[in-house]
This record gives structure tokens, C-alpha cells and sequence, in this order.
């Protein structure tokens, strides 16, 4: 008998909800390690961080937190931010700190449209719809170069400058992920979204090198589109999309829009990567910490087991992340949903019913 693998995870739930759908997708984990025999198991790590420990200390995060970080096999995220900590402080001293340091450079997000689930497309009703924004995640517009100035010179006066940052190097690795993940892929093709027309420097390179790596793939089709027109296509022809690859702010508003058409931000899952694996990758859900639900048990927890779903396939637990995607489907197939999607169910009730299904499909295989 083989020697049970085990993955140690780094679990931060952080403020709102993020603690509920963490919680939720760490009883999923769990369950499927229970069921697999010894194949493998989880050895989790918790960290308090958030804008509770904030209010205490004056940080997001512990100052060696990092360090305490590194060598985690992945880390599991829940949501930040909260009235006690302006989002700009919350969102820099804990996830784009760790997100940067630990260069996870390439973000997706899959646009997955669930069984029971009521899309506000009506195109979603009678059309298999399935696309992947593919997220350049270390500079762009969130490279965090800039300042404010002069301020001295009284009201009205202060200068401030956000400078976005676009590399080649940066460019063509997350372009050359995109078209690797296209090739995995039914529809082999690459959407590029820019807005070169305008932004005729840093797009411009973008545009320049996606030009130059498309050579490499001739057998995946391209498109390049400008971002206001992508935004249509989401809603107008989203059955043209497959790999949609955007620079970091670009693609964060896309991937709400695809979230969105899909029924709720609360299904939506995503993953940090180091794809090198030179440092732990980060999975979590896309949704806020969301104060006016917290605590009342109705969140939404399925964008956070679907970014364990993820975290599977990170692990190359390819089979038993497809299960986890199967249950989600079961689950809101049957009519087990939030509010946030039409239902009534509880947190609770939908993570029962993900993991009932998850167990009936296990004993299946």
C-alpha cells in the first residue's frame, strides 16, 4: 500500500464571509480525503489575519508572515476587507502583499454556468457557454507605482499619479499560460483584450507581444478586441469566448461581468499562481467579505469550493477536482441554493448537499 500523500494548506479566512465559505470548503476537503482511501489527506494551518487583527495591531498581517508562509503547499483564502480599515490598506497589507511576493503572476477565473441556477443572460438558456479569463496578476494597473504629492499647497491642489506597469517578460508569460491552457481545451482560442487605441505605450506592448507569441501556436485561433467591445462580446456573443487573456485590471472587471452573467459573484472561483512553484499558490473565491450577510449563515460557498476544486488540480488531483466540480452541479441541479441565486438554502445546506453528492459520486468510482 503507497504512503498517504499529504498537502499542507495555509488556511485565512480573513473578515465577513470569508470565514463561512472557507469553513465550508474545508469541510469538502476533508470529506474527500476521508473517502480516498488514504490516498491522500490535508494538514491545515490556520492564520488570523484580517481587519480583526488589524484593529489590534495596526497590520493585516504579522509582519514575518510571509516567511511563515513559504513553504506551505498552497494557501486557502477567504475574503478581506471591513469598515474598520480602508479598503486600499486591507487589500495591499494582506492579499496583493501576498499575491506579489510570492509572484503569483497568473490569476484565472473560470466562467462556469451551473444547472438550476438562472442565468441573466437569455442567450445561457439554449447555449453551451464556458470561457476562462486568464488574468496577468503582477503588475498592469495594480503594479502600485505612483504617489501623491504637493499637498502642501492646500485644498484642491494635491497631486496624484498611478502609473501602470507593462513588461515584456510579464506580457509574454501570462499570453504564453493562456495559450497553453487553450490547447487543453475544446475550443482552441485566445481572445487578447486591450485598449491600445488609447493607452499607446504599455498596450501597445501588449498588443506587440501577443502578436509575436501567437506565432508559436499556430494551431490555436487569436483575436485581439478592445476591452469596452469585450465587455459587449461577454454579453452579445459569449459563445465566441474560450481563453480570454487581460491585463490585471482589465481582466478583474471582466471576470465580475462573467460572474455575474453566470447568476452571482458568489459562484465564481479563482486561482493565484506561481505556476514555477517557486512559492505557494493562493486559491479563493472572487466574491467580498460581504458585512451586510456575515455572519448569518447564507452566504454563498460555492465560489470558495470550486477554488478548492482548483487547488486540486494544482496538486494534480485531476480526478477528484472533476468530482468536486460534479457535486456543485448535482447540488444545484437539485435546487439546493443561496438567496443570492434565487434559493433559500443556508450556507450550510449547500455545503451538506456538495458534500452528500461528493460521497455518492466517490462511492461511484
Amino acid at each position: 500500500m503507497s504512503a498517504t500523500q499529504k498537502f499542507s494548506i495555509a488556511s485565512i479566512p480573513a473578515d465577513g464571509v470569508g470565514k463561512e465559505v472557507v469553513a465550508a470548503g474545508r469541510r469538502v476537503l476533508d470529506a474527500l480525503a476521508e473517502n480516498s482511501n488514504g490516498k491522500f489527506a490535508f494538514d491545515w494551518t490556520e492564520f488570523p489575519w484580517g481587519s480583526e487583527y488589524y484593529a489590534k495591531t495596526g497590520l493585516m498581517m504579522d509582519p514575518n508572515g510571509l516567511e511563515a508562509l513559504k513553504d506551505f503547499d498552497a494557501i486557502y483564502f477567504g475574503a478581506v476587507g471591513w469598515e474598520n480599515v480602508p479598503d486600499h490598506i486591507s487589500l495591499w497589507g494582506l492579499r496583493l502583499n501576498i499575491t506579489q511576493n510570492f509572484d503569483q503572476w497568473a490569476n484565472i477565473r473560470p466562467v462556469k454556468f451551473l444547472p438550476g441556477v438562472e442565468s441573466p443572460l437569455r442567450k445561457a438558456d439554449n447555449t453551451e457557454l464556458d470561457w476562462i479569463v486568464v488574468r496577468e496578476n503582477s503588475e498592469g494597473e495594480y503594479a502600485g507605482l505612483g504617489g501623491r504629492n504637493l499637498s502642501g499647497r492646500g485644498p484642491g491642489n494635491e497631486v496624484a499619479l498611478q502609473t501602470a506597469l507593462f513588461t515584456e517578460k510579464g506580457c509574454e508569460r501570462i499570453m504564453r499560460f493562456a495559450f497553453d491552457l487553450a490547447r487543453t481545451r475544446t475550443v482552441k482560442k485566445v481572445s487578447s483584450v486591450t485598449k491600445s487605441n488609447a493607452q499607446q505605450y504599455g498596450m501597445v506592448l501588449w498588443d506587440e507581444t501577443f502578436k509575436r507569441v501567437a506565432l508559436d501556436y499556430p494551431d490555436v485561433q487569436t483575436e485581439s478586441v478592445l476591452v469596452d467591445a469585450m465587455s459587449a462580446k461577454f454579453i452579445l456573443k459569449p459563445e465566441d469566448l474560450s481563453v480570454v487573456v487581460a491585463s490585471n485590471l482589465n481582466a478583474d472587471i471582466l471576470s465580475d461581468l462573467g460572474s455575474a452573467l453566470a447568476g452571482s459573484l458568489g459562484l465564481a472561483a479563482s486561482a493565484n499562481l506561481n505556476p514555477e512553484r517557486r512559492f505557494p499558490s493562493m486559491f479563493e473565491p472572487v466574491h467580498g467579505s460581504a458585512p451586510d450577510i456575515a455572519g448569518k449563515g447564507v452566504s454563498n460557498p460555492i465560489g470558495a469550493i470550486a477554488s478548492a476544486a482548483l487547488m486540486l488540480d494544482h496538486f494534480g488531483l485531476h480526478e477528484e477536482a472533476r468530482l468536486v466540480e460534479a457535486a456543485i452541479e448535482q447540488a444545484t441541479g437539485s435546487g439546493h441554493l443561496t438567496r443570492d441565486v434565487g434559493g433559500e438554502a443556508t450556507t450550510n445546506d449547500v455545503t451538506e448537499a456538495i458534500v452528500t453528492a461528493l460521497t455518492r459520486n466517490l462511492a461511484a468510482v
